[in-house]
């Protein structure tokens, strides 16, 4: 029991110690939080109506932040598959940062879910036992169930892989290759369900596409892969942890066909919408041209787009792929293009225009802004301390004491 409480007091240790930089960042991280926190009371206080969101768009940019931040937790699969099934070494050397970053993105997905309700306290409905999940009818319990399961599968698979190497013992595939081989569909699921709640609302004509489970997968394998690209490149420049530049150029590859798919069905949306002309194009011509005046959301689409497209063009050339200047410009533009379309251009105009034919033009509003940041950097500080435990671990500069026998 002793050496338990060591490792613990260690692991803390570990975790608070550094140079004055890592106390900048964390101190800046803390406020953004503080700041989060405070204006979420006041939500708690006076309700959602501080917020943007009225009865016609009932859901804004906590939903559209929580649905990004699905596919990037989804996109961890693109690292596990070359890394476990094809023993891909330069991948298999990262899988773990990967896997933290998809758990610090259900982590968040949880807390933007947490916010967008009008009372927190009415979750305990969605737990089983606890409450009455309405399991299997309800796709709400079915996202539950995903996301939680997605999150315990790689919460295991990654403190598992951490215990053993902080014990200088190589972890054992055979141990945890059934997790493995379920993480792989998991992943898929989270995402899949995710679209099939937009699937379920049969009066909303702009989600209620077969095509929208595809989507959202492609452009998650754009998004999430993209954020990993930058994150492992700041990594190996802070760090003793040698990240190949083989690696990067395999999720680069792998991130250009991914825009691909993504593109093209875009376009096959596009072209179904526009080419049969029916009443239910509505939602798609007022993000791309406007629909009666409103056009609040238009530029916003056309910027990402344009961003999508540059980007894809970026990847998709072997020459400027492989120089990390433009493979970085290119991650960017995917992240924010992605961040645009899978965001406010795919909630907003669910709703528009409404039963009544009234169109309400939602934009977030400052409460909603500064609680997102607050849950952006809580993540972004979770994910920092993972790495502070995580990356002397790896290293072997920080190993753990195991029980003695006699």
């Amino acid at each position: 029991m002793v050496y338990i409480v060591r490792n613990f007091f260690k692991a803390i240790w570990q975790v608070t110690k550094g140079g004055i930089g890592y106390y900048v960042w964390i101190a800046f991280l803390l406020s953004l939080i503080g700041l989060g926190i405070k204006t979420y009371l006041d939500q708690y206080e006076h309700g959602l109506i501080i917020t943007a969101m009225r009865d016609q768009v009932p859901w804004g940019f906590y939903i559209s932040n929580f649905t990004f931040l699905v596919g990037v937790a989804a996109a961890a699969v693109l690292l596990v598959v070359p890394a476990y099934l094809y023993n891909f070494k330069p991948i298999k050397e990262i899988v773990l940062f990967g896997e933290m970053v998809a758990i610090t993105a259900v982590t968040m997905c949880i807390m933007f879910i947490m916010v967008d309700l009008g009372h927190p306290l009415r979750v305990w409905h969605l737990l089983p036992i606890v409450g009455t999940m309405n399991f299997p009818a309800s796709m709400l319990a079915w996202d539950v169930l995903v996301l939680s399961g997605y999150l315990f599968i790689n919460l295991i698979l990654v403190f598992y892989a951490l215990y053993k190497l902080s014990l200088s013992k190589e972890y054992s595939l055979s141990m945890i290759w059934p997790l493995i081989l379920l993480s792989i569909p998991w992943a898929v699921s989270i995402h899949t369900v995710t679209a099939f709640l937009y699937n379920g609302f049969p009066s909303r004509p702009f989600w209620n596409a077969s095509i929208l489970a595809p989507r959202f997968l492609a452009s998650a394998f754009c998004s999430g892969p993209a954020i990993m690209l930058i994150l492992f490149q700041v990594i190996r420049k802070l760090t003793k942890i040698e990240i190949e530049n083989r690696a990067i150029f395999k999720m680069a590859e792998l991130v250009a066909y991914a825009i691909a798919v993504n593109l093209f069905l875009l376009g096959s949306e596009m072209f179904k919408e526009f080419y049969s002309g029916s009443i239910h194009k509505a939602p798609l011509e007022y993000l791309y041209f406007g629909l009666h005046e409103s056009k609040k959301l238009m530029p916003w689409m056309w910027v990402a787009l344009s961003f999508n497209v540059a980007a894809f063009l970026l990847f998709l050339i072997p020459k400027t792929r492989e120089d990390l200047v433009t493979l970085n410009i290119g991650a960017v533009l995917i992240i924010l293009g992605v961040y645009i379309e899978k965001g406010l251009g795919l909630i907003v105009p669910g709703f528009i225009p409404d039963s009544l034919g009234e169109i309400y033009e939602y934009w977030p509003v400052m409460p909603e802004a500064l609680i997102t940041i607050g849950i952006w950097a809580s993540g972004i500080l979770f994910y920092t301390l993972l790495l502070k435990f995580a990356i002397p671990v790896y290293t072997g500069d920080l190993k753990f004491e195991t029980k003695k026998r006699v």
